[in-house]
């Protein structure tokens, strides 16, 4: 039987918190707000007897919960987090998905980006709870769909962000005589059910986000430098089919080192973008602590 774990997320809405785990609860997308909306729903029914739950989201990994105004998330996260645990590990069900119910087709489409190596496929579901970045086939061993593509011998990279894939490719190939082989393969394995990332590297890599941030250092400009890359910056890229991490803030010479994922990877204007785009808001924002923002992979 499967153990499992929670991790409790705060969201942009203060009257939200995420309790997400460490496997997937179920495969459709799922939002009740009240007892009678949940009557397929054993773990939202149980959630409305409590009565400051408002409403319940259901979907892929985790519930996310939104509280009536009388009480505060502080208060009571610890206690539901408990509550959330004791049941899924005693195997009660969480929603009663059948293949009679409504199904939502899978759609994919393909969406170009400003790195031309790199095509975004985007899904019309989640499909992965966090990032994922792979550069060749032995280091997609714990990600299926990536093994599948890496089988493709024009395929350099592959990277995963909640509902999409951006595929790197090599010269040998041109978009337009392998994006729709791409497309269907993704669409097929997605309707199939089969897992992109396995549960185990999603726990893995959950542990990791938490060492990382751990080991962030705690200084007043770092914290400053992430929380604008995640507000500003990270939204941005991601709908170019990249992403951006934090590494390093160096006051002495108050340089801020970042990595660069999928789209971002090798694109020929992400100069550009980190030099005239990132920098220049983190000038902007923070004066004279910043000088220059430098790619470690760029």
């Amino acid at each position: 039987m499967k153990e499992y774990h929670i991790t409790v997320a705060e969201t942009t809405d203060p009257a939200i918190l995420k309790f997400e785990t460490n496997h997937f609860l179920v495969k459709g997308n799922y939002e009740y707000k009240n007892i009678d909306e949940a009557k397929n729903a054993p773990l939202a029914q149980q959630l409305f007897h409590l009565p400051f739950i408002k409403t319940v989201y259901i979907s892929g990994n985790f519930i996310a919960l939104e509280r009536f105004d009388i009480v505060q998330w502080s208060d009571i996260k610890d206690q539901v987090a408990q509550t959330l645990v004791e049941y899924l590990n005693a195997g009660e069900p969480v929603v009663l998905e059948t293949d009679t119910s409504k199904k939502v087709p899978i759609t994919v489409y393909a969406e170009v980006t400003p790195n031309p190596s790199v095509m975004k496929f985007v899904a019309n579901k989640t499909i992965v709870p966090a990032t994922f970045e792979f550069k060749n086939i032995d280091e997609a061993k714990d990600a299926p769909l990536a093994q599948k593509l890496f089988h493709f011998p024009f395929v350099k990279a592959v990277f995963f962000d909640q509902n999409y894939v951006s595929i790197m490719k090599y010269d040998m190939a041109e978009w337009d005589t392998i994006t729709m082989e791409l497309r269907e393969l993704i669409r097929d394995f997605l309707a199939e059910g089969h897992e992109v990332v396995t549960t185990e590297k999603i726990k893995a890599e959950k542990t990791a986000q938490v060492t990382r941030a751990e080991a962030t250092p705690q200084d007043e400009t770092s914290i400053q430098i992430i929380n604008i890359l995640e507000e500003y910056v990270k939204p941005a890229v991601a709908s170019d089919g990249g992403n951006i991490l934090f590494q390093s803030y160096e006051e002495d010479s108050k340089t801020v080192n970042v990595i660069l994922q999928g789209a971002c990877s090798g694109c020929p204007s992400s100069t550009f973008t980190l030099k005239n785009g990132i920098e220049t808001m983190l000038k902007n924002m923070l004066g004279d602590k910043v000088k220059e923002v430098v790619a470690l992979n760029g």
